[in-house]
């Protein structure tokens, strides 16, 4: 690495690797807050739409070159890992890495172990929201880390997310995106069975959301995933279902790691695992609701 001579916290040069659903609306929104931008993917391009607002490098090296915050948006712990061994020849010394990605406790320790090696601070800093949120600057921040590191990419928490919520201990940011994950796997797989029940049992499955709206049952995600699997508007994805059959195995595989058995997130992982093998992976997560019951 490279020596960081100078940090700029109040404007902070950017790279962002992993320009997928989630990480071009991220990127948009911190090239608008006016920070300078450089952006990566593997696949160049997805990557070539944000040339209006960020330079497009050829390498993850080439992108974090001279950059006082790198944003990671990838699938899994394995492509971070990866992806960051590449960017390592281009890293400045003391840059604060800002991992976002879905990727459990146990991920978080491999790359903070990574981080530890190469003389980079590490952000465990995964998201909440999806496809929408990501684009109007709204997701919500899980950052956890040194208060340093969190100060200085202050400025792409804020121009990403609504709000922050900050923990100390690198690996909790993890944690805590596991367990809001749960509750948005469970619940839209609750929906789709609920819907599937009543058609079942020869009720116009639209009652159901009828039913419960603006009740205490009621939430505008209950009201939003039970339309589209009504509508059969599910193709076109704000979260795709491989993406939540992925992180329902980490949260089964967190749970069984902390000996607290989850019966309901085992079952989920089970019915998002079929889904995706009966061809539903690129559809939103919401299509569970289309798999065979």
């Amino acid at each position: 690495m490279a020596e960081n001579t100078a940090e700029n916290t109040a404007r902070p040069t950017v790279a962002l690797l992993g320009t997928g659903i989630m990480g071009t609306g991220m990127a948009r929104n911190i090239a608008a807050a006016g920070l300078p931008l450089t952006v990566w993917n593997r696949t160049r391009e997805r990557a070539e739409p944000l040339a209006d607002v960020a330079a497009v490098a050829d390498s993850p090296a080439d992108a974090v070159r001279g950059a006082d915050v790198v944003v990671v948006m990838l699938m899994d712990a394995d492509a971070v890992l990866d992806v960051l061994a590449q960017a390592e020849p281009g890293l400045r010394d003391g840059v604060v890495v800002v991992q976002t990605s879905t990727i459990g406790p146990e991920g978080a320790r491999r790359v903070a172990a990574w981080a530890a090696e190469h003389g980079a601070r590490l952000l465990d800093a995964p998201v909440l929201g999806t496809k929408g949120p990501a684009e109007q600057g709204k997701l919500v921040v899980l950052a956890s880390g040194p208060a340093a590191a969190r100060q200085a990419a202050r400025p792409v928490f804020d121009a990403v997310g609504a709000r922050t919520v900050e923990q100390d201990e690198v690996g909790a940011g993890s944690a805590l995106k596991l367990a809001c994950n749960n509750l948005v796997a469970t619940l839209v797989e609750s929906v789709a069975e609920s819907l599937v029940l009543a058609r079942a049992l020869g009720v116009d499955p639209q009652l159901v959301l009828e039913a419960v709206r603006g009740g205490a049952m009621d939430s505008p995600y209950v009201q939003l995933k039970g339309t589209a699997m009504l509508e059969d508007a599910l193709d076109e994805p704000s979260f795709p279902l491989a993406g939540a059959a992925k992180d329902t195995g980490l949260i089964v595989e967190a749970a069984r790691a902390a000996g607290v058995e989850l019966a309901v997130a085992e079952a989920v992982q089970r019915r998002f695992a079929a889904a995706v093998e009966a061809g539903q992976g690129g559809a939103d997560l919401a299509a569970t609701f289309r798999a065979p019951r």
